[in-house]
């Protein structure tokens, strides 16, 4: 990336943040998703709704010894500007960030040796063109207390801002903290979601700019943007819990002490879209989704491919079993999110919420029966009453030939559908084109 190519949507990011304190319905879509098709719906969404696009990588999909996607984040940046380029988004409206970028991946080593590598991956990320950069020390590592102080995360995240401000050449990235922060891809079940508390926002905000201060970064904390907390939504397997804007008024006022910084809201994932606009009046101004996106790539293939099992005569590939092969091939990524008693095991694999399956669209496997399906579906005849009964919420646009039956087409509609919400909940972003 250009380094002028960053200039524009810091400026607007920080923009619409302000203009969101101020009392406006503006925000910024924080899509996180290494899926193609997820990023170019994003991108299509973002640049319809007239607002700049905010993709976000975490540090398990993408770090610097390439995280379960294989991507480095150089590689993740490439594709995210090849899918721009698929959807005629110009780069200088992309703005890309780096999610709980820290200790996680490694946390089963030594506290030393997972920060190292946290280190070597937020220079990376910065040095790659993430201008966008959320500091997560929360986790413990192998030798830590079972419950880390607010004083060690805040020591630690200021460390990875070190090494973010040293692998800076161009412009200076923004700052995301926090330390009530969920895992990637929600809570899950049987866990009490409650609003963070006002003064544990107080703390960990005074907490992390001691240590800021400390290592001679207080020009830098002053870029911090937002503090991660908890509004009191989330989802499980089967559930989900939906916001409710009344018990989280107390921690909405709060941002008044922020210092000019908005709440980031994860795990927003499945909510009814009247809660975004919610959320974002009560200030949660970066609001994240990932799960959902790549559920509604699943979504869509899984009606491409029963689609395809109606037509006669062929012997189509079914995406379905490729998926479920690899996932009980290589069962690290679902075993500990899904309780191994029985019934439901298989239908969690495929139909959760947390969509654990995200982490298997890259197995070669699972590749070449999505290649082949699409392949051949594209290049046959979709008989209408099958779109109908498979692809119901795309049958009108398809018969009256607003939308093409071709597979990618289908698939970046159903992510688009399921951001729409997001998109919906803010205005145009200033510098877009649109009157905001």
């Amino acid at each position: 990336m250009k380094s002028n190519d960053k200039t524009k949507p810091l400026a607007v990011a920080r923009a619409v943040l302000a203009r969101n304190l101020s009392g406006e319905a503006q925000a910024l879509t924080s899509v996180c998703s290494a899926h193609p098709l997820a990023l170019r719906a994003a991108l299509s969404a973002a640049r319809a709704a007239g607002q700049i696009t905010l993709v976000e990588a975490t540090c398990n999909q993408v770090n610097q010894y390439g995280g379960y996607t294989g991507m480095t984040p150089a590689d993740f940046v490439a594709m995210v500007h090849d899918a721009a380029a698929d959807e005629h988004v110009p780069p200088d409206t992309i703005l890309l960030g780096g999610d709980h970028l820290g200790p996680q991946p490694w946390r089963d080593a030594p506290a030393e040796v997972a920060m190292a590598k946290a280190r070597m991956m937020v220079d990376a990320y910065v040095r790659a063109g993430f201008a966008k950069i959320h500091l997560d020390c929360s986790m413990r590592c192998a030798d830590d207390p079972d419950i880390l102080p607010e004083s060690v995360i805040a020591e630690r995240a200021a460390t990875l801002a070190v090494a973010a401000e040293n692998a800076t050449s161009d412009v200076a990235p923004i700052y995301v903290i926090g330390t009530e922060v969920p895992p990637p891809g929600g809570m899950g079940e049987g866990h009490a979601i409650i609003a963070t508390d006002p003064d544990h926002v107080a703390a960990t905000w005074e907490a992390h700019r001691i240590a800021f201060d400390a290592v001679g970064l207080g020009e830098a904390f002053a870029r911090v943007c937002a503090i991660v907390v908890q509004p009191g939504l989330d989802f499980g397997n089967e559930t989900v819990v939906h916001f409710d804007a009344s018990a989280a008024r107390r921690l909405s006022t709060k941002v008044t002490s922020l210092s000019g910084a908005v709440f980031e809201a994860h795990s927003t994932d499945y909510q009814r879209p009247q809660a975004y606009s919610d959320l974002v009046r009560g200030h949660f101004a970066i609001l994240k989704v990932g799960p959902a996106a790549t559920f509604a790539v699943r979504e869509a293939t899984y009606g491409l491919n029963m689609l395809a099992a109606e037509l006669e005569g062929d012997d189509w590939p079914d995406v379905r079993d490729a998926l479920d092969s690899a996932m009980l091939d290589n069962p690290r990524h679902w075993t500990g999110h899904y309780a191994p008693a029985a019934p439901q095991l298989a239908r969690l694999r495929h139909y959760s919420w947390s969509d654990r399956i995200r982490y298997y669209w890259t197995v070669p496997s699972v590749q070449k029966a999505v290649t082949e399906l699409f392949t051949r579906l594209d290049a046959t005849n979709w008989p209408l009453p099958l779109v109908s009964q498979y692809l119901p919420q795309q049958y009108d646009a398809i018969a009256d030939a607003k939308l093409a039956p071709r597979c990618d087409v289908i698939v970046k509609d159903f992510v688009v559908r399921a951001l729409s919400p997001y998109y919906s909940a803010s205005r145009p972003h200033p510098l877009s084109g649109k009157e905001p």
